[in-house]
């Protein structure tokens, strides 16, 4: 006749063990599920790669907006603004993810205005800015994000109306000066005097055809947003059994203690309330 001690001693130790068992196939089949870590040697910097890029992309948008506090009026307001997304990513088929990048930027109607690529295989970058119409922005970064392993990505939007506003005014200024100064050449005077005039109206010539430059991007024609796109090229790291093993016993035990002390504070807790009852029971 077999010890019925020694047989509920075994079945607590089956199930005890059947415990640990199901949480040690759960971490186990639960890290297949995760994606393989990409890595790559590189560092990804746009201020070291795109410093050699110093232009400035702009965009418009007009809405209505009231024309005063007091004025319930509605006027249309032309906003400008620049808008830039940074996308940094890791690639483990470099040939084939920078075709895709191309072929993105080609479908998207947008423009590449800088580019460096650098590197032997196994350990190359690809640095493009890119201009892309403000309607196809969106579309070009969603496909972008897409592309490798994604390390960072950011979109950052800046409002350019009072820079726009006060270039067309320091315009407007240079342009009443230059007139005044034209007109003083008529009057006649000195060599001296015509040769400073002469050499005045150069100089604010020089400040409009500047002026003209950046008031230029501003144009409707020009409108772009930029995207900075950086791939570098990487590997895969490969788990193996033995790690992921290592890792779900980890867990495993960690995870099953918390609930043994838990489960074991839970229990001497509800003793001590029946222990309690028992002698308030007892005193009736």
């Amino acid at each position: 006749m077999k010890n019925p001690f020694y047989q509920r001693v075994l079945k607590l130790t089956l199930l005890l063990f059947s415990g640990f068992l199901i949480l040690f196939l759960f971490r186990l089949a639960y890290g297949y599920t995760l994606k393989k870590q990409t890595y790559s040697t590189q560092e990804v910097s746009y201020a070291n790669h795109l410093s050699d890029w110093s232009g400035a992309n702009y965009a418009s948008r007009k809405y209505k907006g009231k024309g005063s506090q007091n004025s319930p009026t509605l006027v249309s307001v032309d906003q400008k603004y620049e808008k830039i997304a940074s996308v940094s990513t890791t690639s483990t088929a470099f040939e084939k993810e920078e075709a895709l990048a191309r072929q993105q930027i080609k479908a998207n109607n947008a423009l590449i205005q800088f580019e460096q690529k650098t590197g032997n295989t196994g350990n190359r970058s690809l640095h493009l800015v890119i201009g892309v119409p403000p309607a196809q922005f969106d579309t070009l970064y969603a496909r972008l994000i897409q592309i490798g392993y994604v390390r960072s990505k950011q979109i950052t939007k800046t409002d350019k109306t009072n820079e726009y506003k006060e270039l067309n005014a320091k315009k407007a200024s240079l342009e009443q000066i230059r007139a005044s100064l034209i007109d003083l050449k008529s009057k006649g005077g000195k060599i001296e005097e015509y040769i400073d005039l002469e050499n005045r109206i150069l100089d604010i010539e020089q400040q409009l055809q500047a002026l003209g430059v950046s008031l230029g991007n501003f144009d409707e024609e020009n409108e772009f947003c930029t995207v900075k796109f950086s791939m570098v090229e990487g590997k895969v790291s490969k788990i193996s059994l033995l790690h992921r093993v290592k890792v779900a016993i980890q867990w495993t035990v960690s995870i099953y203690m918390k609930i043994a002390i838990t489960g074991f504070f839970l229990a001497l807790f509800a003793y001590f309330v029946l222990l309690a009852l028992g002698q308030v029971r007892k005193m009736k």
